[in-house]
């Protein structure tokens, strides 16, 4: 009896783990709505109806079918006829009478746009979810079970929807041995060793999420990239997830290293100008071609960090960029070519080094090479100001780099929605066409080809991020990438509505913590327009004093520039002169300290410790005040979260809570560190009421972490066989 018993338990647990929310379906959930709408919603969707028979058709069909079911607790119906009222119609006018019928506003939306309208058919009450392609229909089809989801009405539906941004794709940073530089969620979920005889489903479920938001691209491996990606291998495993995206609207791109030619290719240079090399690109590109026909081109990072690229040989970066767009372009294919750039000498300052090297260049590039600029001035950083090179280029397609992962932001145990930072970003006025010209405009309107890449933050742990609230960074990347004039209060607010549930009770207090957790991160880390503050190398942890980190603009004295005489790095004309690559009016405004913005103070201004703050406080007093009230803020949201224990299942709150708690201590460790290093250098007591660090500044110098996450195993110089004899 013992036994049985024994077996019924086991038999319990995993009935009860297979209902745990572990975070594994994302914003997907599709959980049954509450009892009082189910009558209202079950009469909205009856049935599911193809026009299609393609393979995107089929998924639309099945996530359609996956999602009613869940959410209204009943056994979804399909076919390819309308049998009664509530059906769910999808499709497009060329394959579907009905639609055409109706006449609805496509014209304008591209192959990607989508049309939602509540209609009438043959005298039957129907929801009709078209595109121009089976893609379009997809992207509605997921647009049509967030409705529900967000408990939105659904009998009177009149939605129309297209992506501003042509190309909208995540970057992994992930490595062939499986590590992810910068990845904190665990290893890689592209398993190279078994492709491509087998292919996991967590990449279809992958997939799924990321048409959810319209993403349509993904490169897949680490932008300091091995050449053995583009053996033919690599390739053949490479074709293998490209069939297994190809149905979700997703392309496959690479990163493809400069260097590649001399390193599988028995070539003695990689020089760009070099006519066998330019033959050796186009054979390359012919033979991914031939394997994947519609992949999308080749990612590059170029002399920078140490990476080979065109200056190697006396060339520039047009030279570079455009011998990969010769091979790719009888293809369709794009070249995104990074403006992170940074060379062997160390300039007068750091930030302006992007510009100096491409804004010479603009209009040199091929029409399908894309500039890859981050969207702040130095390194994703937790405030920076937006990227000069923002309108600088008119004449060269000019798109933006978001970083999802949090490598500078507290990894994935910090709660930081960074859909805030990259509004602040987007909506920020470049002056580029005159006053309005946001940065959101600007990616827009100066390109053929439009584009926006996140640095994904995705790896093998159960819930995908490493953190609940991490997830809501890829959810508001997919959203902005969409439509980067999106507001992210509202992306926020679909977020946790379609995370956890739709109780205001519990939705508005998130959204207010997630809206408020980017600056709280701020003022704990990176205070009053100070950057690059963090512990060289693996980046976590304070590590203000670091002055020994091999060249001077690794370190973080280089940034804060403290000393006796006050702290901040001047960037006017009398300093590096930064401001002058901004448009005229950005450039006077943060030339003067008065019109400053005093969250980027200290980015554009060294200033004296009793500068007069406008709270009336002095700039040693306001740093030290910041930084209290970003330690502060981490408490109150630990206790905001505990307060809503009664509506979260308990897996997904104890990790929240746990992480709160990681966070907490963290925030109390920069602010004890950074107060005591930066009173060392001012030599003022701190304001009446501040308490003391907890430790002597030797103290906070002593602390190491050698085995912080994230640092992965970049793929740098390789020497493989030739391309030929190489085995994966």
């Amino acid at each position: 009896m013992r036994f049985l018993s024994l077996i019924a338990l086991a038999a319990a647990t995993m009935i009860s783990a297979a209902h745990a929310e572990d975070g594994y379906d994302l914003w997907l959930r599709y959980r049954p709505v509450e009892k009082q709408a189910l009558v209202r919603y079950r009469a909205a969707a009856t049935e599911v109806v193809s026009a299609s028979h393609s393979a995107t058709a089929k998924v639309t069909s099945d996530e359609l079918v996956r999602g009613l079911s869940g959410l209204l607790a009943k056994k979804i119906a399909t076919g390819t006829t309308i049998h009664g009222n509530g059906a769910v119609l999808f499709g497009t006018p060329a394959n579907s009478k009905t639609i055409a019928g109706l006449k609805l506003p496509l014209a304008g939306l591209g192959p990607e746009g989508y049309v939602i309208k509540s209609a009438t058919a043959n005298g039957r009450k129907i929801t009709v979810i078209a595109g121009n392609s089976d893609v379009g229909a997809l992207y509605g089809a997921f647009r049509f079970l967030k409705e529900i989801q967000a408990r939105a009405p659904v009998d009177r539906l009149a939605i129309v929807s297209a992506p501003k941004v042509k190309l909208r794709l995540l970057n992994h940073w992930d490595n062939l041995d499986a590590t992810i530089e910068r990845g904190y969620a665990g290893g890689s979920i592209f398993n190279w060793w078994t492709l491509p005889e087998h292919v996991p489903p967590r990449l279809v479920d992958y997939a799924r999420a990321n048409a959810s938001l319209g993403i349509n691209g993904t490169v897949l491996i680490n932008v300091n990239a091995s050449s053995l990606i583009l053996t033919p291998g690599y390739i053949a495993k490479v074709a293998r997830i490209a069939d297994t995206f190809r149905p979700y609207g997703i392309k496959v791109y690479l990163v493809a290293r400069f260097s590649a030619p001399m390193e599988i290719g028995r070539l003695t240079t990689a020089d760009p100008l070099d006519p066998k090399v330019r033959a050796w690109w186009r054979n390359k590109a012919d033979e991914i071609y031939h394997a994947i026909p519609d992949f999308g081109g080749f990612l590059v990072k170029a002399n920078s960090e140490g990476q080979p690229g065109p200056q190697d040989y006396g060339r520039n970066h047009a030279d570079g960029a455009n011998m990969l767009a010769e091979a790719l372009a009888p293809h369709g294919g794009v070249v995104m070519w990074r403006a992170f750039v940074y060379s062997h000498e160390v300039p007068d300052d750091r930030i302006k080094q992007a510009y100096n090297e491409f804004k010479p260049f603009d209009g040199k590039f091929a029409d399908n090479v894309i500039l890859q600029v981050k969207n702040g001035a130095l390194d994703f950083q937790p405030r920076e100001p937006f990227s000069a090179l923002f309108g600088a280029t008119p004449r060269t397609n000019t798109g933006m780099e978001l970083q999802i992962t949090k490598e500078y932001l507290g990894f994935n145990t910090h709660l930081v929605y960074l859909g805030s930072m990259w509004q602040e970003v987007f909506q920020s006025d470049t002056y580029a066409k005159g006053a309005g010209s946001t940065v959101a405009k600007v990616i827009v309107f100066n390109n053929k080809l439009t584009l926006m890449a996140g640095v994904s933050n995705i790896g093998a742990d159960r819930n995908w991020c490493g953190s609940i609230f991490d997830q809501a960074n890829w959810y508001a990347f997919g959203r902005l990438a969409w439509d980067p004039d999106a507001k992210a209060d509202a992306i926020a607010a679909d977020w946790v509505k379609l995370t956890f549930n739709a109780n205001p009770a519990f939705d508005q207090p998130v959204v207010a913590m997630m809206m408020g957790s980017r600056e709280t991160a701020v003022n704990y880390m990176t205070p009053l327009g100070l950057a690059h503050q963090m512990g060289t190398s693996g980046h976590y942890g304070p590590g203000p004093w670091v002055d020994d980190a091999g060249r001077q603009d690794w370190n973080p004295v280089y940034y804060h520039r403290a000393g006796k005489d006050g702290i901040g790095f001047d960037r006017t004309a009398t300093g590096s002169n930064a401001v002058a690559q901004y448009f005229p009016p950005v450039a006077e405004k943060f030339s003067r300290v008065e019109t400053t913005p005093e969250n980027l103070l200290l980015w554009f201004h060294h200033l004296p410790w009793d500068y007069k703050m406008a709270s009336g406080r002095t700039l040693w007093d306001e740093l030290v005040t910041r930084y209290g009230e970003g330690e502060d803020a981490v408490h109150a949201m630990g206790a905001e979260w505990a307060k809503l224990k009664p509506y979260v299942d308990d897996e997904r709150f104890a990790i929240t809570a746990d992480y709160l708690r990681i966070q907490a201590r963290d925030a109390k460790l920069w602010r004890d560190a950074s107060v005591a290093y930066f009173q060392s250098m001012s030599g003022l007591p701190l304001p009446s009421g501040m308490r003391a660090p907890a430790h002597s500044l030797s103290y906070y110098k002593q602390l190491s972490w050698p085995y912080a996450p994230g640092q992965g195993s970049p793929g740098r110089k390789v020497t493989p066989p030739p391309e030929e004899e190489t085995q994966p």
